[in-house]
């Protein structure tokens, strides 16, 4: 089993997901980034797009993100967005509700 860190989406009106996960995927303006345990100190602005978390008990969650940063440090990454939201399907599903939150935020 993959060593779990911890992991926070946060937005201003919300923690949209909190917990433990042993996989983080991102996009950031210079591409998908994949984050592990143990991983470097980073700090990244996000993109709008499509986040998946996994969490410790191998359920994959996908959020739709519009603008914000990623931050890793100590085994703890935090998503600070502009606004997020959990999609019920898939990626391509968050990928629809993060071009939603920016069409709302205009």
């Amino acid at each position: 089993m993959a060593k779990p860190f911890r992991v926070d989406v946060v937005s201003p009106e919300a923690t949209v997901w909190s917990g433990e996960a042993t996989f983080v995927v991102a996009r950031t303006p210079d591409g998908e980034i994949g984050i592990l345990a143990d991983h470097e100190p980073l700090l990244a602005s996000l993109v709008t797009s499509a986040v998946e978390v996994e969490g410790v008990d191998g359920t994959r969650t996908t959020i739709g993100v519009h603008g914000g940063f990623l931050q890793v440090y100590k085994n703890q990454v935090t998503l600070l967005t502009d606004r997020a939201q959990i999609a019920t399907g898939g990626k391509e599903e968050a990928e629809r509700t993060a071009a939603s939150l920016a069409a709302e935020s205009s």
